[in-house]
């Protein structure tokens, strides 16, 4: 017990740089997957292409390596970031990417007929996309953005890389100090993840609770 009394004070503070990166990354990264998300179903094709080739190229590619060249390689080119910042842009574009599908998918799971009716009440489409498809898409959306969400926690860890100070960095520095201390550690760090994340779980639970309200059942 003496050993975890040791560890929780010190691995805090990691904790603490940890929900920082969380919260920035994940407002960059539901910011990035509208944007993405629409431009997939734009009717300008050129938008189209730009967005699916930023999509394709975060998807297919690792986010270590894209952490990597962020943080290492981008100042070859002039432009060097603070690793808490390179952090945050690495994991918004990497997950971003992914969200963006869940809201192209979202989007085109409206059925048409709501189109057509927005249509035949002489809605812009700007209007149409506003009032009518994206309020029943955010329905869709909320697990699949809930998922994304914790999948953007664990992804955290990977900052750790780029020494900034996170739980996982403050984890291994003390269980690099003190070799006995290796099973309390993850075990501290199972934890803290775990009770990062449970907020993140039931917020979701309960806006999709909030926004299933009033719909009709099939």
């Amino acid at each position: 017990m003496s050993a975890y009394l040791d560890i929780i004070p010190k691995i805090i503070p990691g904790a603490v740089v940890t929900i920082e990166i969380l919260l920035a990354a994940s407002c960059l990264a539901f910011f990035v997957a509208f944007i993405a998300g629409l431009g997939r179903v734009s009717r300008f094709s050129i938008i189209r292409r730009i967005t699916t080739v930023y999509v394709e190229l975060f998807r297919g590619t690792s986010l270590l390596v894209q952490l990597f060249w962020i943080f290492f390689a981008l100042p070859a080119f002039g432009l060097k970031l603070s690793p808490f910042l390179a952090g945050v842009v690495a994991l918004g574009l990497n997950y971003g990417a992914y969200a963006s599908e869940v809201v192209r998918g979202a989007i085109l799971a409206i059925p048409y007929g709501q189109t057509e009716a927005s249509i035949a009440l002489n809605m812009t489409r700007f209007q149409r996309m506003r009032l009518v498809i994206l309020p029943q898409a955010l329905r869709i959306m909320l697990p699949g953005f809930g998922n994304i969400s914790i999948e953007l926690l664990k992804g955290t860890s990977l900052v750790s890389l780029i020494t900034l100070t996170d739980l996982t960095y403050k984890g291994l520095i003390i269980q690099n100090t003190n070799i006995s201390y290796t099973f309390p550690v993850f075990i501290v760090l199972l934890i803290i993840y775990f009770i990062i994340a449970l907020p993140l779980i039931l917020a979701v639970r309960k806006l999709e609770k909030n926004a299933s309200k009033g719909v009709a059942k099939a």
